[in-house]
């Protein structure tokens, strides 16, 4: 037993925040699994980013793709797939062990077309059938442009990883796209007992930000609420699903409830613990995606103390009202955080694209 089983019996499954050809080749992914108790994987752009620019492990594949005339992103995606089809490979007894809950492996749609909805689902068809397992979620950004995409997905029988939440008010058009979909699905006469999704929420990010407004500020009273948004807003969050989704009287038998899941878990500030957002974001129906990195430093602790967020709400509501109170503006900080996130993904999609280019001519 490790202490990551142990965050599992109180409710929380670990998946690992990376892949890469040289996980699947070498057989660390697998080992990963057994030896540190992970249940599934998330990818992004920035993780496929570093992992096909860095060694040899692709060369190969991109010999092939070169001599097919592939464009870059073609051959992205082409990569990308056979990564994300192996891991599902790799995760299968889980999956089937788990019921479908765990053994999952997220891909992402281009981050460059979150703005267009009907880009976005069309994407989202094409690697859920280019994939071809069934455990294999579609990740879909919670932005404007691409909430309908995520209830489509859904109504079509697809399972979605919602990605870059970091608002209560987002969150909440999440859970309605969501409860909308699988309604869909239902009409559709899908087997909704196969449909699974999470909702990511950013966590990390939100302190680093956050804090440095505090910092701004430099009140006593700002600074000494350092460290602490992140997980209040994540709390508020769970309580969000604790009343809309496990309370939820308007969705069909059988729904499987689409989990939180905490994102951006590696602390960003050294003073923090390492384990911060793992012990203090412990509780029932979540997944926390790590680094290998937080994974090695929850495995080495004993930070755990229970379940930390079902009877959270209260406290974690006075939380963010006091970082209000002491001058943050918390609406901006989330505009801001989203516009940033979605800017990174697209800056790391194209500087992979750029990087590849000259491979294929």
């Amino acid at each position: 037993m490790t202490t990551i089983d142990d965050l599992a019996k109180i409710g929380t499954s670990t998946w690992l925040d990376d892949l890469s050809r040289d996980r699947l080749e070498s057989g660390n992914l697998q080992e990963l699994l057994k030896t540190k108790s992970i249940v599934g994987v998330t990818t992004n752009p920035a993780i496929f980013a570093a992992a096909m620019t860095q060694g040899n492990a692709y060369d190969d594949d991109i010999a092939k793709l070169k001599a097919e005339r592939a464009k870059a992103d073609e051959a992205v995606y082409s990569l990308a797939i056979d990564d994300v089809r192996n891991a599902c490979d790799v995760f299968k007894e889980v999956y089937e062990q788990s019921g479908g809950k765990d053994g999952r492996v997220s891909i992402e749609v281009d981050p460059r077309i979150s703005d267009d909805g009907e880009a976005t689902i069309a994407q989202a068809r094409e690697l859920w059938n280019r994939v071809d397992r069934d455990n294999v979620m579609i990740k879909i950004p919670a932005t404007d442009g691409s909430l309908g995409a995520i209830t489509e997905a859904l109504a079509d029988g697809i399972s979605v990883n919602v990605t870059l939440i970091f608002s209560l008010e987002r969150y909440k058009q999440v859970i309605e796209a969501f409860k909308t979909g699988i309604r869909r699905a239902e009409a559709n006469d899908l087997d909704i007992s196969k449909i699974h999704s999470v909702a990511s929420f950013f966590v990390s990010r939100v302190d680093v930000e956050i804090d440095k407004r505090l910092e701004k500020i430099g009140t006593d009273e700002a600074l000494a609420l350092r460290g602490k948004a992140g997980i209040a807003n994540a709390q508020q969050a769970y309580a969000l699903y604790q009343s809309e989704l496990e309370n939820a009287s308007d969705l069909p038998e059988g729904t499987n409830l689409q989990r939180p899941l905490w994102a951006s878990t590696g602390v960003k500030n050294p003073d923090y613990a390492p384990t911060l957002y793992v012990s203090e974001l412990a509780g029932p129906n979540t997944v926390n995606t790590m680094p290998e990195k937080t994974i090695d430093a929850t495995l080495d602790s004993d930070s755990l103390h229970g379940d930390t967020l079902s009877d959270s709400a209260e406290e974690s509501a006075k939380v963010l009202e006091d970082i209000k109170a002491v001058g943050v503006d918390l609406d901006d900080v989330f505009v801001l955080l989203e516009r940033e996130g979605d800017e990174k993904f697209v800056s790391a999609w194209t500087e992979l694209l750029e990087a590849l280019t000259p491979r294929l001519v």
